[in-house]
Order: C-alpha cells, then structure tokens, then sequence
C-alpha cells in the first residue's frame, strides 16, 4: 500500500498506542452506550464469579476494538492473549493458543472474520462447552482427542461482520458495534493524550484536530503526533488553532478531514466515469489503491458524511461531493440517496459489480 496520509494515519503504532491506550473504562472517552452495557456485563460476571460471555466488537478500523479488549481483560483480573484471524494457519496454532489459557484469562483474536472455515470449526466447542477435539495422527490410524479447556473469554473484532458465518456469529453472547465519534469525544482524547506525551495544546488547537479526524481516535492520535512535530520544528511547540491549522493543511487534509485521496475517488468518479455507478474493482484500478482499503478506509466516512452513494449497480457522488471539489452538480442528477423504501422503487436485476 502506497504511503498516503490517511492509510497511514489509519496504521496503528505499537508504541504510541501502548502511551495512549486508556486501562480503565473510567479513563475510555466515547462510545457511552457500548460502555454502559460492557461494564454491566463484567459487574454482574465478577459478582458471580463466572468468565464473562464471549464479546464481538465490530466497527471500523480504529475505533477502539482492541483498547476495550485490554480494559474487559484487566477488569476481569484475567490476562490477555492477543493474536489475528490470519495468523492463525493450522488447527494445531489455535490449539496452541487455547491449551495455553488459564481460568479467567482473555483470548483476543482481530479480524476475526478472516479465519479459515476449517480452523473455525475447532472454535465451537471450545466457545460453547470450553473443550476441544483435535486429531491426532492421519490415515487409520488417526484419532480424535478430547481436551478440557479453563473457562475463558473469546473476543472477536472485526470490521465486517457480515462475513462471519452464521453459526460463529450466534455463539457470541454479546455483540457491540462501535460508532464513529463525535468531534467533542475526540477532543477530550486529543486533550488526554497531549497530556500523556507533554505537548502544550489549547482548546482550540484540540478542536481544530478533532474535527478532521475522520471521528476515529486512532487518526486523532496520529494526526496530533504530526501536528506536535510540525509546531515543534515551525513553532513554539505549542499548538494552537492557527498551528493545526498549517499543519494539516500540510498534510492535505481539508476542513471536513477530506485527504487527497478522499477527493481522488471523488474526482475519479465524476471525471473519468461521467459520475456513473462504478463498480469497486473498477475504481480501485483507476485512483492506484487496493480495493479492501477504500471499502474499509474511505468509504466508510464518505459515505456517512454524504459525498458518496453505494448503490446496488456502483458508486455515485452525490451533490455534496460535486461542491466538495468546487463543480456544480449537474440538474436532475439524482445523486442525492433515494429516500423512498425500498419496496416502492423496482428492484436491480441481478448484482452489479458494486
């Protein structure tokens, strides 16, 4: 993947991530329904003295999945083994992963939707009667072994949920989805982890961030570390409106947290395709990006501030994507989402390559 502003800013850093990442619900800014109901949760576990219920998070990449998995862990006073859908290759990499639990503890798998079908079988009696069947030897002489698993806590995130099966899907006792956040969330994060790297910032240097951050946290982070070494090196080191200003004007990021490639699927779509449906494939080719990166980066946000409209045969810009790169729309475009339901309007016939 090329080296563009917001698949970088989408990339976690280890490091940074590590300082940031809030350990408490106490300290976990946004995301207030989900929190209410995850605290409840492991209040009424620990007052049982049970494991928590198997937890799916799902929502958009940098949203907090992997920081409420460290908190559910810490709180539950278990240890938490991490690891990611492919990584794991074998039956025998997950069986390794599970005999390695102890009661209580917390096994964290990312992307969860990209494990092989073969592997997630293993899974359902280890998340249902917590025991696992493996194989052992091939041919006549093989046979099956049954092992006693602790009683731990699976927690899977993912950024498409639709592509769990069904029958992982309903063994999950609760299942989240985080939203995008809200500029004055990210604020207070912008604020708190500030704080916690010793960068001097005001309220309105904070705001300034906040509201081009695409509503993910992890971009406000990266965007702040970016804003911090552009005030250090071109200023006073504290940053204010005008310095945040200047540098994600640097960075290419707009008023409304559109970047250069943001406004590249836009134009893409409006110039080189008549602002004509256009299939995924068609426009990963055209704007040089892989096609999981722009339906799981951008996308997402463009579609739900309304400069994009995904519809059955392809994506459209609306209106607000023409004023975004100063054209007008063009009359009786229809590129405004059909508001009727539906049954009232005829269905596609057959699926178009959206």
């Amino acid at each position: 993947m090329s080296d563009r502003p917001v698949s970088t800013l989408n990339k976690p850093d280890a490091a940074l991530e590590m300082t940031l990442r809030p350990s408490l619900f106490s300290d976990f800014t946004g995301q207030p329904k989900v929190k209410e109901r995850l605290e409840i949760a492991v209040t009424a576990a620990q007052q049982r003295g049970e494991a928590l219920d198997h937890i799916l998070l799902s929502g958009p990449p940098g949203l907090g999945k992997t920081t409420i998995a460290n908190i559910l862990a810490k709180a539950m006073g278990g240890n938490l083994k991490s690891t990611s859908g492919p990584t794991i290759e074998k039956a025998a990499d997950l069986a390794g992963l599970l005999t390695n639990l102890e009661e209580g503890d917390v096994l964290f798998i990312d992307e969860i939707h990209r494990l092989q079908k073969t592997i997630e079988e293993y899974l359902y009696p280890a998340m249902e009667d917590f025991k696992l069947d493996i194989i052992i030897d091939q041919g006549p002489n093989a046979r099956s072994v049954r092992l006693n698993l602790p009683r731990f806590t699976l927690i899977g995130a993912t950024t498409r949920s639709g592509l769990l099966t069904a029958p992982l899907l309903t063994r999950f006792g609760v299942r989240e989805r985080l939203d995008y956040y809200v500029a004055d969330d990210l604020q207070k994060i912008i604020v708190r982890s500030a704080r916690l790297l010793n960068v001097e910032i005001d309220e309105q240097g904070a705001h300034e961030i906040a509201r081009r951050s695409r509503g993910t946290p992890r971009i406000a982070n990266n965007l702040l570390r970016r804003v911090r070494d552009y005030a250090q090196v071109k200023g006073d080191g504290k940053i204010s409106a005008q310095i945040a200003d200047l540098a994600l004007a640097m960075l290419e990021i707009d008023a409304n947290g559109l970047d250069e490639m943001d406004k590249r699927i836009l134009d893409t779509i409006i110039r080189k395709f008549g602002n004509k449906p256009v299939g995924l494939n068609s426009l990963a080719v055209a704007v040089g990006e892989e096609p999981d990166t722009i339906e799981e980066v951008y996308e997402p946000y463009l579609i739900m501030e309304g400069y994009l409209h995904r519809t059955p045969q392809g994506r459209i810009a609306t209106d607000l994507g023409f004023k975004t790169l100063g054209l007008k729309p063009p009359k009786g475009s229809g590129n405004q989402p059909d508001l009727l339901p539906a049954n009232d309007s005829p269905s596609p016939r057959g699926r178009g390559p959206g």
